[in-house]
Parts: C-alpha cells; structure tokens; sequence
C-alpha cells in the first residue's frame, strides 16, 4: 500500500498548541522528531495529544520536552507508558548549539507548537524559540484578529 493510500484511510493528525501563539512571538521554528514508545505513537494517531503545558529544554547537548501530556493507549497493557514523562527530540547538535546560545544571552524560552504525523508515517514536533508576550501585545493581537474577522465577515 503507498504512502498515499495510507493517508487517506487514517484520519490527519495535526495538533496545535493555540495558547502559545497568544502568549509567545516566535522567533525562530523548527520541525524536529520524538524519540517513542509503542503505545505512545498509537495514542498520538488518535489524537490523544495535549501540547498546553509543553515546553522544551537542553540538557548536556540534548534537547527534551517536558508536560506534553500523551494520554495512556486504552487498548494498552501493563506495558503502556505514562502520560507526561519527558522525552527527548532529534535534532541536529548543530542547532541545539546555536539555539542555546540564543536562549543564553536573552529571555526566551522553547514551546512546542504543533504536532503531527509525517507522510512517512513518524511523529514530528514543530518548536519555536519564543519571547512572551507582554499584556498589551496580547491586547493587540486580539484586535487584530478581530479586525480581520470583520473585514473576512464583509467580503462575504
């Protein structure tokens, strides 16, 4: 069966962390991959996937993410995993490097942003590097979205 067909008999999978582009602007993003177990790819396929509390850390040169919460695969056994332990990104040292120098000189911080399945059927994490927003940013990009919502609502 081709790469497509499996697409179109499994539901997409893209989940999105929407409090972080409220609260960050991103600076800089990447796609990276997720180091995982059995029953957390079956339970990522179903959607099972919260990114809210997720943020991302190096330690020794590796970089993790901690408080995606993965929810236990209810056709699991005692082998299943636990919701919420930290798991570790594939990345590039390279960029691993240059993002904690960044991280370094500056009050940033590294969100996860969105999730999905990849064509090749592997779990991806799109990460940003990201600055909080302060209050009236927030303000701000709620009046532009409803600004646009406005203008979206008129064309029609």
């Amino acid at each position: 069966m081709s790469a497509k067909n499996k697409n179109d008999i499994q539901k997409e999978v893209n989940i999105k962390n929407r409090k972080a582009g409220y609260n960050f602007e991103f600076i800089d993003k990447v796609t990276c991959g997720i180091e995982l177990t059995g029953t957390e790819i079956k339970s990522i396929r179903q959607g099972k996937v919260s990114l809210q509390e997720a943020y991302c850390f190096i330690n020794n040169e590796e970089m993790y993410v901690k408080g995606m919460n993965i929810a236990v695969y209810d056709r699991g056994t005692h082998f299943n995993h636990e919701p919420t332990r930290v798991r570790k990104l594939l990345m590039k040292k390279r960029e691993i490097l240059k993002w904690e120098d960044k991280l370094k000189d500056q009050s940033l911080t590294i969100v996860a942003v969105n999730m999905f399945i990849s064509v090749r059927g592997w779990a991806k994490l799109h990460i940003a590097l990201a600055k909080g927003k302060k209050l009236h940013d927030k303000r701000d990009s709620i009046k532009k979205k409803d600004n646009q919502r406005d203008l979206d609502r008129m064309k029609y």
